[in-house]
This record gives C-alpha cells, structure tokens and sequence, in this order.
C-alpha cells in the first residue's frame, strides 16, 4: 500500500439530479446528491436554513370581523351578524363583555346568506347576556381555510382568507376591507320598518354590507344596491328597525359584500406620495388600500371586475381578465377613460401572469410570453417574446438578480435580457435537477414561490392537501451569477408549506411571509426551528471515486471544516459502494460543537477540547472504510442556530488493483 493521501472537496454547486452517480461523482465533487434544507450560500459552502415562526401568535380570523345581532340574548343560543362565511359545529368563540370560551354544538349552525347572519347553539349556557354589536372572536376552527393572499408591505402584513381581508402588524389582525360611503347619518327621525333613508354618502352601499346604527338595537344587512342621489339613499334592510332612530344618528358600516374571492394577488405602487397597494381576487370588484381607507371600485369597467391579476408599470396601473389587459390614465388608480389615457389590450391568450422587467410589463399566457413597450397609450405597442413556451402557474413568476423566473411546461426558465436591446433570453435554468422538478410538479397541486433578495435567493414552494406539514417540499436557488441563468445552484427544502407567501423590505430588514390553511401567518428566516418543531437536514456529497474507480481505497481521517453560529450537532457517514448493501457501511460519526467545547462520539473518539469561548470551525476525526467511491452525507435533526459546511478533507491509502 502506498502512503497516505489527502483528497480535498470544496462544496460548491447545489444539488445535481441529471448525472449518474460516477459522471456526479468524478466532474462535479463539490456539488451534492442530497441538499434538503440547506442552501448555497453566496458567502460559500452550503448552509443549513433558517427557521420560520409565527408572524402573529392569534389565528387568521375565519369568518371575517363578526358582531352579536341583538341585545339581551340569554341561554345557549347566540345571534350573530357581519359574517359571509358559515361557521362549523366545533368552532370556538368568545364574545368581548362575556366571560367564556364557547363551543358550537353538533348540529347548532343555521346560516342566513341572503342576509350575513348565524344562528348558533353553543354547548354551555351564555355567561351573562352580550351587547349589541359586541365583537365575536373565533379562537379554534374545525374546518381548514386556506389563507388566499399575503403581501409584505410597509410594516405591516395584508393576509386574505375566505371572503375578508385584514392587516397585522404582529399582534392581532385588523379587518380593512370596511366600506368607506363617507359620514353616512340617518336621514329623519321616527323612521320604521324595512327602509332606513340616509345622507352623507360619497358611493352607493351595496346589497350584502352589514351596518349598525346608534342607538337602535339589531345590525343590518342592505338588500339592493342602493342610488345616491346629492349624497342621499333610501336603503332597504333587514331586518326591520328594531326602534326609530334619531335624525342624524351615526351609522357604522361593519362589513363589505364581498362573498367570497379566489386566490388574491396585489400591486404595490406610488403615485402621488402615498403608499398603496392594489387587490385582485378573480372575482370581485378591484380593490385599493392606503393604509386607512380600504376602496372599492364599484365603476370599473367590466374587464377589469373579476381581474386575476394586476401589476403597476410606467405610472399606470394593469389589469388581466382572460385574454384582455386593461389600464388606468397615467398617473390614476380609478380612472379608465380612453379620454384621460386608458384602455385595453387583447393579447389573444388567457393571461396566466403580469410581471415588470426593466420597466416594462411582461404578458404570461400559458403558451407564450409578450411585452408591452412605450409610456402611454399613444406608444404601447405589444411585442411577442415567444409564441412556443409560457407559463403554465401563475404565482411562480419572480424578478431575481436582473433576470424573471417562471414555471414553465419544462421546468423553470428565465425571461433574461440580453446585449441587444429589446431581445431576451428564455433559458431553462432547472435541467440540473429535472428529475427532482418533475417529481416536484407532479407531487403538488398549486405553487407559490418568493425571493430571499440579500440571499440572490429564489423559493417555490408546493402545496398540496394530502402532503404533510413535515413532508411539504420545495426548491430553492441561489444565483451566483448577475444575469442569464449560469451558475444557479440548487436545494430542496422540506418542512415549509405555503399556499401564498411574499416578501418585502420594511425599512432595512427583509420580510418573507407565507400561510398554508392551519390558520397562521408565518414568516420565514426567523428563528432556529420551524416553529417550534426540528429543522431536519440532509446534506449527501456525490458517491466520488476520488482517484481511480477500480482501485479500493482505505479512509483514515476526515477534516471538516465549518462555520457555526452556535452550537453544532451532526452525524457523518460513509456511504461506499454507492451505499450497496454488500459493502460493509461504517456506523455515523456524531459531532458537536458548543462555545468553548468540542466533543467526537463514535468511532474517532477524541474526547472534549476547550477552546476558550470561540466556536470551533475546523474538525478532525478518525473514520473507518474502505471501498472504490466513498459518499459523506451529513444528517441533523435539532434547533441550533444554522451553520455552513464549507469543504472537507479526506485521507486515504490507495489499494494495489487486484
């Protein structure tokens, strides 16, 4: 046997699926098998993710912002009004003023959808009898809801689930999707019945809001759209008044028409100082928020009511609904009049996504992809980029580092540009792991996927009902390159599942939000766990033959080196042979590292070694094995802080050929 010898691998170009093992192994060392919650770090080695946690610690609210209908009410049944959703026997509940958690009885859900109102049992007695209006909080649901829009904005969240959106800076969700009609105020005293005339009206409240007035007992749903006229509308109700009220008494909107939405998608834009953010659901009405006042457009046009998507380029905001796109004058966020600069355009395809690209606005259909040129309406001009590949999901589209990513029929690809102005590149990005890809797609029913910006990241995460929280996948990358799609370096990750999700600067500090429908906001890169559970790891190198395939090798020491944020705990193996069970695989090595202490367990004992109070970055054991390849795979199941695997150094005595 000859001397000893020393291989080093420096790990470097994600996860590889689209070799065979010796091709991996042999031209690729560096790169990995395995990569399952670690990344590719921009600063080297590949690096164990962080954790995600709750964004905020109360559930999502289900049924919207719902109130008790009715003073006075005593025993098991309980009355409530401003709700769109049917609440489920099972469902928990308090009421603000009465002592109590309540639980909905089998069988003790009557739902009133004309007019936003339940009838529910409750399976204890009330406390003490609710104030009209009191606020009903859901605190535990039976059914799963899945959360149909999240958007980072400002320093808040914007979340949508069912028929309600809401905002949460962290503590609590606050319902925004309340009418704003001006000060509407009774309109005469001694009004009864099922007709309440008002003034003070800026827009016309439409059939399905819930209102209450004060003074006057009971909340109330308008039956038809009302007519304004010089500020004034006679309303018709449900139920009727329970009392007159008084001439001018204040009435208080609680709660939208809004019955329902598909999945939501926002534009974050600017026009005049004020930060807003636009909605789309695929059914309704658009809708705009400024962070106070939550506007509907009740009188956009019929192209742009139901519209699925919406981006802001060029000062003007688009709309997609099928195969036409639809924008505001420059400059407005309601005016679509061709007079003032509005318009539309038929792309010919149903629109599966908007993206803006060097500030101009990228067209998806499922089977090609344009671009709008110009400023205004005078010079928009719709321009093919291909008519052969589109994209096939909608919330995969991201920009990242210059280029925009998309799912399509083959993978992700890249809407990158090129030297020549005008031109652009559609590179599929993702041929390095098209097995782990088209297992990816065909294993999940929907997609939704962000940007990690200081980490030139991209996530797309899956989600599927059947799939476990512990087994929900993903892909991310990491793009070392500025441009084009070349050196992008791939994981998997398994534990984060997300139907919608988005990120967002809040003044210096990245924001990356995602929910599923266990009722929760999350946000990710925060903490050391997934939420409270272990983030569990998989990193395996390629089985490498190191020098000649054919010549057995005898592995003697291992040089680690690392670059801990805390406390370290892994397990090693040797995987030979390509880990074919006729070849005898050594038993995992443990390593920890904690400030001050280093400890080797297994074969390879070296005992504890103080260090002072640095983490040890650099660690040496002994192994045991012989074989033609050798894999290291690397394993940890805890809540430490991340760490990054840089590169390793093995010694080995090469065999005689026998």
């Amino acid at each position: 046997m000859d001397a000893w010898q020393t291989y080093p691998v420096e790990f470097r170009g994600g996860l590889i699926t689209n070799l065979s093992p010796l091709q991996q192994g042999t031209n690729s060392p560096g790169s990995a098998r395995i990569l399952r919650n670690f990344e590719p770090s921009v600063e080297g080695g590949y690096r164990r993710i962080e954790g995600f946690d709750k964004y905020d610690s109360n559930i999502i609210p289900p049924y919207g912002a719902p109130v008790v209908h009715g003073a006075s009410q005593s025993g098991t049944t309980l009355i409530i009004g401003a709700i769109h959703t049917t609440p489920v026997a099972g469902d928990t509940l308090e009421i603000a003023g009465v002592s109590g958690t309540y639980t909905i009885a089998s069988g003790g859900v009557s739902f009133d959808a004309t007019n936003n109102r339940a009838t529910l049992t409750l399976s204890t007695s009330l406390a003490s009898s609710p104030a009209n209006a009191a606020v009903v909080t859901f605190k535990t649901t039976t059914s799963n809801y899945l959360t149909i829009g999240v958007a980072s904005w400002e320093d808040s969240a914007i979340v949508c689930k069912n028929a309600d959106i809401f905002k949460s800076g962290g503590s609590g969700f606050t319902k925004i999707n309340v009418p704003d009609y001006g000060t509407p105020l009774v309109n005469a005293g001694s009004q009864t019945g099922s007709s309440l005339a008002i003034d003070g009206l800026t827009s016309a409240p439409q059939a399905g809001d819930v209102f209450k007035v004060a003074g006057i007992d009971k909340v109330y749903t308008v039956l038809a759209n009302a007519t304004v006229s010089s500020g004034g509308a006679t309303l018709s109700i449900n139920p009727a008044l329970a009392s007159s009220p008084d001439d001018d008494a204040v009435i208080t909107f609680l709660s939208t028409s809004r019955e329902g939405a598909n999945k939501t998608r926002f534009a974050k834009y600017n026009f005049n100082g004020t930060e807003k953010i636009a909605l789309v659901d695929g059914l309704n009405e658009p809708a705009l928020y400024d962070n106070a006042t939550f506007t509907v457009l009740l009188d956009a046009p019929t192209d742009v009511i139901g519209a699925t998507f919406v981006a802001e380029v060029k000062n003007h905001l688009f709309f997609a609904k099928g195969t036409t796109v639809t924008f505001t004058a420059p400059y407005s966020d309601t005016d679509f009049s061709v007079a003032n600069g509005g318009g539309n355009i038929n792309v010919g395809g149903t629109v599966t996504a908007l993206a803006v690209f060097r500030q101009q606005l990228i067209i998806f259909t499922e089977t090609s992809i344009h671009q709008l040129t110009g400023n205004t309406v005078a010079d928009f001009t719709l321009q093919p980029i291909t008519t052969d590949i589109g994209c096939i999901d909608s919330d995969t589209v991201q920009e990242i580092g210059g280029d925009v990513m998309f799912l399509g029929p083959d993978g992700l690809r890249l809407v990158s540009g090129t030297d020549r102005i005008g031109d652009f590149g559609l590179a599929v990005v993702s041929k390095t792991i098209q097995n782990t890809m088209t297992g990816f797609i065909s294993a999940n029913t929907s997609f939704t996927s962000c940007v990690i910006r200081e980490k030139s990241q991209y996530r797309i995460l899956g989600f599927n009902n059947n799939i476990t929280e512990e087994n929900a996948q993903g892909i991310l990358a990491t793009q070392f390159a500025p441009q084009g799609g070349e050196g992008m370096a791939w994981a998997e990750t398994r534990g984060i599942r997300a139907n919608v999700a988005d990120s967002n600067y809040n003044q210096n500090t990245e924001v990356v939000l995602f929910s599923n429908d266990d009722g929760y906001l999350y946000q990710m890169e925060s903490g050391n766990s997934f939420d409270g559970a272990n983030i569990k790891t998989t990193f395996a190198t390629p089985h490498m033959p190191i020098s000649d395939p054919r010549k057995r090798k005898t592995f003697y020491k291992l040089f680690l080196y690392t670059d801990p944020q805390g406390s370290v705990a892994f397990n090693v193996s040797l995987k030979l042979d390509f880990d074919s069970q006729g070849t005898i695989q050594p038993a995992p090595l443990s390593i920890l590292n904690t400030q001050g202490v280093v400890g080797f367990f297994g074969s390879g004992l070296f005992g504890s070694t103080k260090f002072g109070t640095k983490l040890l970055k650099l660690f040496e054991t002994q192994v045991v094995g012989s074989g033609f390849t050798v894999s290291f795979q690397f394993e940890s199941d805890d809540q430490n802080p991340p760490y990054s695997i840089d590169a390793l150094t093995v010694e080995y005595g090469l065999n005689d050929r026998r």
